[in-house]
Formats: structure tokens, sequence, C-alpha cells
């Protein structure tokens, strides 16, 4: 697999900031919530689940931020996967956690491994990207 393509989705430098942004905001907002509004209202589980999220969320998100700039000077496969993988992971990972804590929808379960797996391909991907680098 060639390492540049321009056609694999590099014009989403802002997006991955957007996504960044977005996941950093609700990484802080779940956080504060379930330590203060939420936490007589949830059951310790939920609110671990709810911890848990944020904390994915707040990982991930200067991740997301560090690919966005280095897409922004290097067009690479790698980094696209990355970036794409890190964002659905989030998405399905983090956010059917904080959905069941604040619904108590325990059918939502199946999507956490989805997006577990998508967040170490997105690992991966970074990985991959590094190395190709020093070629």
């Amino acid at each position: 697999m060639a390492d540049q393509d321009q056609s694999a989705g590099f014009g989403l430098v802002p997006l991955w900031a957007g996504v960044a942004g977005l996941f950093g905001f609700l990484g802080v907002a779940g956080g504060a919530f379930a330590a203060h509004a939420l936490k007589a209202r949830l059951s310790p589980e939920a609110l671990d689940w709810l911890h848990l999220a944020s904390s994915y969320w707040l990982f991930h998100a200067p991740v997301l931020l560090g690919l966005s700039l280095l897409l922004a000077r290097r067009a690479s496969r790698y980094f696209a996967v990355a970036a794409w993988g890190l964002t659905l992971g989030g998405l399905l990972f983090s956010g059917s956690l904080a959905l069941m804590a604040l619904t108590g929808l325990r059918a939502l379960a199946f999507v956490t491994p989805v997006g577990g797996t998508l967040l170490l391909l997105g690992w991966a991907g970074l990985a991959a990207g590094a190395v190709a680098l020093r070629r």
C-alpha cells in the first residue's frame, strides 16, 4: 500500500481538529456531570461507564489533534486510517457507554466492543504511519 494518496480524505484535516475539540468537550462535560449533577441520580455502575467514556474521549482528543497536524503536513494513508479509527471508535465506544449510563439502555452494549476494535485500529494506523515516516 502506498503511504501517500491524495484521494484518501486528507482534505478532512479541519474535521479531525474539530473532532478533537468535540471529544475534549464531551470528556470534560461528561466528567463534570458525573462528578456533580448526576452523582445522586445514577447507579455506581452507570457513573463508572460515564467516567470511562469521558476518560477515553479525553485520552483521544490530543491524539486526534496531533493527527490533524500530521495530516496537514504529510498525506499519509496510515494516519488517515488512524484518524478515522479513533474518531469512529471514540464515538461508538464512549458514545455507547455514555448513552447506556444516561438511558439505562443496555442493548447498546454490543456497540462498545466494535468501538474498542476501531480504537485499536486507529492506534495501529498511527504506529504504522510512524514506521512509514522512517522509510
